[in-house]
């Protein structure tokens, strides 16, 4: 099986948000990213808090994937993924009250309860696609530049 391309660089544009209690995490950045066209975007930096998350965790074998939601407060430690006009792939890192940590793979909203301070980055000359992977079962990651288009 043929495997695409590896390390395409790039020129790096940043936009920096501020969202408000209340807002959607999720659904603001998958919104900024489809309003600004943006098809090679990534969380750069992301702190805050959020009132609830709902999360995929891998499982050691084939089977289903457990699917959890938390309704409580949340500290935002770490948002990493990638994000291009209609769809993307995050995953979260949360600090709870008592300093324990949950992560996964973000599935859900994700309403901010104080803040959240984000730098979404974007890399003008490439561009992310999500073709099916026959390998994993599921859209995988594909970098082209976009002269290939």
């Amino acid at each position: 099986m043929s495997r695409p391309e590896r390390g395409l660089s790039s020129p790096m544009t940043c936009f920096p948000l501020r969202l408000h209690p209340g807002e959607d995490l999720i659904t603001t950045l998958q919104e900024f990213a489809q309003k600004q066209q943006l098809r090679s975007a990534f969380v750069l930096s992301c702190c805050g808090s959020v009132t609830k998350a709902t999360l995929r965790f891998a499982q050691k074998d084939d089977s289903e994937n457990e699917i959890r939601t938390f309704n409580e407060h949340f500290e935002i430690l770490a948002l990493s993924g990638t994000l291009s006009a209609g769809e993307g792939h995050l995953h979260v890192a949360l600090g709870d009250k008592e300093g324990k940590v949950i992560g996964g793979h973000v599935i859900g909203d994700m309403p901010i309860f104080t803040t959240a301070e984000v730098v979404i980055a974007e890399m003008p000359s490439v561009e992310f696609q999500r073709p099916f992977d026959r390998e994993t079962g599921y859209p995988e990651l594909h970098i082209v530049k976009k002269s290939e288009k």
